[in-house]
Parts: C-alpha cells; sequence; structure tokens
C-alpha cells in the first residue's frame, strides 16, 4: 500500500542515504569512542564492504555528476574503495567473500566494460584461486573463472568454465542466464553465429531483463548467416527486429541504454521495404568492448576482420540510401579496432579519423564520432602520445551529446582521463577542429 509513495524515491536516493550510512559508520569505527567486542571482525568486515564498494563505485562516476554528490559530502576514490575492500577479502568475518565477489565483479566487469578495456585479471585470479580450490563447485566462482579467461582470449576455456557452472546447479536459473550471456558472446567472437542466437534465444525465453536486447541480438545474429542459409526455428530476423520496440520495458523509472539503443536500431526495419543492417552483432559486441577480448586472438580478429572487408565491398556497391553514410561509417569504426589489435596502429588511426570527418553526413548514428575519437584517443596512449590523446578525449567528451549509449561512453572518456591523470573538468568553448560544437541524436 505504500507503493505510491515510495515510487518517486528513485534508486539514487537509496545509494546516496546508504553511503552517508557507511561513511558515518567508518568515522565512527576510528573515533576513540568506539568499543570493540567480541563481533568486532563482522562489524568491520561489514564497514569494509560498504565503504569499499561506494567508494569504488563512485569512482568510476564522471566527475560532473560526483560534483553534485560532493554537496552532501559524498566522493568517490578508486584507491580507498580498492584498499577496505581488500582488507574485508583478507579478513575472516562474514562479509569476506562478499568483498572478494564485489572485487572479482569489478575486475572482470566494470573496469573492463566501462573502462578502458584493461586486462589485468592478476588481482583477480590471486582473489579466485584459494576459493575455487576450497569450493572447485562454486558457481559464482566457476563463472568469474569463466570470465578471467574469457578477458585473457582463452575463449574455448571460457566456454568450458561457463558450461561446468551450469552443469554444477540447476535451481537457480538466474545464475544460467549469466552464463548464458558470456556463452552468446563467446561463440560471437568465434563468428559462430547459430550458438551465439541459441544462447539469446533462450535469454528472450527465460529471462526477464530485457526482452528488447534479447530478441535483438536474436535478430541480429541471424542477419549475419547467408541469405540463402535456413534459419533456425524458421525465425526471420526482419520480423524480429520488427518486434523488438514494443518489448520497452522500464527498471526504477528508466529504460536501459542498451535497451534504447536496440530499439532506435530496430526502428530502420519498420518500412516495408527495410535497408538492412550490415554487421549488427559485430556493432553491440564493440558497444560492450568485445574487441578487448577479441584483440587476444590473432586468428579470431583476423576472422572478423575478413568480414568486415566483405561488408566494406558490398556496401560500396550498394545503391545511395539514408542509411548507407551511417554503416560505411561504423564497418570504419570495427575495421579500426581489428587493425589496431592486428598491429597495424597506423591504417586504425586512418580508419578512426574519417569517421568524424563525416560528422555532418552522419544522419542517425551520432555515437560513431565521439567513440572514433575515444578509440583514436586510446590509440595515441598506447603509443605515449598523451597531449593528443587528451585534445581528442577532451573534444569527444564536450563537443557531442544526446548520442547513443552516451553514458557508456562518457564512463570510458573519464577512465582514459583518470588514466592519464588529467583533471576531468568542464572546458567551456572547446571544440575540436572537423568537428561540431555539439552534436545531437535521437535516443
Amino acid at each position: 500500500m505504500f507503493a505510491p509513495y515510495l515510487k518517486p524515491l528513485m534508486l539514487e536516493q537509496v545509494s546516496l542515504i546508504c553511503a552517508l550510512f557507511f561513511r558515518e559508520l567508518h568515522a565512527f569505527m576510528q573515533s576513540n569512542h568506539f568499543i570493540k567486542g567480541k563481533n568486532h571482525h563482522h562489524l568491520e568486515g561489514g564497514i569494509y564492504l560498504g565503504i569499499g564498494a561506494f567508494k569504488l563505485a563512485l569512482s568510476l562516476l564522471p566527475t560532473s555528476i560526483l560534483r553534485l554528490l560532493e554537496f552532501a559530502g559524498i566522493s568517490g576514490d578508486k584507491e580507498f574503495g580498492l584498499l577496505h575492500l581488500r582488507e574485508g577479502a583478507k579478513s575472516s568475518s562474514l562479509r569476506s567473500v562478499m568483498c572478494t565477489l564485489v572485487l572479482l565483479a569489478y575486475h572482470t566487469f566494470f573496469a573492463f566494460v566501462l573502462g578502458v578495456g584493461e586486462k589485468d585479471t592478476t588481482e583477480a585470479e590471486q582473489l579466485l584461486t584459494p576459493l575455487l580450490a576450497r569450493y572447485p563447485k562454486g558457481v559464482l566462482f566457476l563463472f568469474f573463472a569463466g570470465r578471467i579467461e574469457e578477458i585473457k582470449g582463452n575463449i574455448e576455456e571460457g566456454i568450458e568454465r561457463f558450461e561446468e557452472g551450469c552443469a554444477a546447479q540447476h535451481s537457480w536459473q538466474e545464475f544460467h542466464h549469466m552464463c548464458y550471456w558470456e556463452l552468446m558472446w563467446c561463440y560471437t567472437y568465434k563468428k559462430t553465429w547459430k550458438m551465439a542466437y541459441f544462447y539469446a534465444d533462450l535469454l528472450s525465453k527465460q529471462n526477464r531483463w530485457s526482452k528488447a536486447v534479447y530478441v535483438y541480438m536474436k535478430a541480429a545474429y541471424l542477419s549475419m548467416l547467408p541469405p540463402e542459409e535456413a534459419r533456425p526455428f524458421g525465425e526471420d530476423e526482419v520480423q524480429l527486429f520488427r518486434q523488438v520496440p514494443s518489448l520497452k520495458q522500464k527498471i526504477a523509472g528508466k529504460s536501459p541504454p542498451t535497451e534504447k539503443f536496440a530499439i532506435r536500431k530496430a526502428r530502420r526495419y519498420t518500412s516495408s521495404n527495410p535497408v538492412r543492417m550490415p554487421v549488427p552483432a559485430l556493432e553491440v559486441m564493440y558497444l560492450w568492448n568485445g574487441f578487448s577480448v577479441l584483440g587476444q586472438q590473432r586468428e579470431l580478429t583476423a576472422g572478423i576482420l575478413h568480414t568486415l572487408n566483405e561488408t566494406e565491398r558490398v556496401l560500396e556497391e550498394t545503391p545511395a540510401n539514408e542509411y548507407l553514410t551511417d554503416d560505411k561509417c561504423m564497418v570504419m569504426l570495427l575495421k579500426g579496432m581489428c587493425l589496431k589489435y592486428l598491429g597495424k596502429p597506423k591504417k586504425a588511426e586512418r580508419c578512426f579519423l574519417a569517421i568524424p570527418q563525416s560528422w555532418k553526413v552522419i544522419k542517425f548514428d551520432h555515437y560513431l564520432v565521439p567513440n572514433a575519437l575515444l578509440e583514436v584517443s586510446l590509440l595515441y596512449m598506447q603509443q605515449g602520445r598523451h597531449e593528443e590523446a587528451i585534445s581528442f578525449l577532451k573534444q569527444a567528451k564536450y563537443n557531442y551529446k544526446n548520442y547513443s549509449m552516451e553514458s557508456w561512453t562518457q564512463f570510458r572518456i573519464h577512465a582514459a582521463l583518470s588514466r592519464l591523470k588529467v583533471a576531468d573538468e568542464v572546458v567551456d568553448g572547446m571544440n575540436g577542429a572537423g568537428t561540431s560544437s555539439a552534436v545531437n541524436s535521437p535516443v
């Protein structure tokens, strides 16, 4: 009966209250008035978990958001958060395993997907090894073991771990869904489109997180098959794409960015004679930073590059249409990613820099421009060209607004600037050469 009154209390407000609560507990624990009891280590472990997780999570946020939270006395601090989570993980408290799981999630998901594609799994492996030895059938530990193998580019080993985790138990169905999601991407890297479709199909039928995304992925994988090849279960990708907008849902009053992206992209199939997307599965793989995984395997990367070269050739022969420039730029971005990981930085750089030059004629996929600037910046960072990297990162951050998956791109830009130790501050009137002051696109 209280639901109508609690609805306005958004997730952000609850998080703010929790952060303040743990901050006060941490300060009290450090004071002279604190008296240690026999269960002190359990309380300490809980405080390490709470303060560490919040500090770490807040450190991922761009400064523009953190500045608002600082009015309430809350700030992010990556090293502080990691330090306290490590202390909690080493303790013998009830929350030590939870501290370890938060650290594993950070190293294998958040720092990877919303960061610059860091592949240092050393700490994650050190944390996981004793737990796997103690709990060899622990499903969460098997899942993170699979994720670590996947990040390292050991796709087959990752598949084995995920399948082992699924076989270890059958009562927690949601855990299977986590493994299905990762298995879907593992088969995407291998270009085994029907297997990737199979796991997307399972998710669309069993999981409720985002039906729109799952159905979009089903259609995306069918689009990767040759036109003459039979489709599983007789499904048609065009009809699946047309279903996507009707599957929209909201979580905490908002639609996930990935769902908004899927719905916007699927709209091009509403016409009676739609212009098909060239490589939709690879486009989504890029958004999940999948090329950082793919790039660990030269043979797989070369296979994806071959697919992109063939797609580019087809696009060059395609009659002009309203999506053609967008599609060519998208393929160019993905080609640049492959060339980067194949050790051809000059060719990758040319691909990335060609996209901002087309910003005036890109009609729908405006996210391509800031992401191309981000990718060329990351390339420059690898080469030690830090000043050029900072310049492009700031262009990507301040010159483009209201594009698809903007929050994810901003997270990655923030991570890159933090890596370069650059103050993430607002630069008034900053406009890069050949870019617009503010490109707006419908979401």
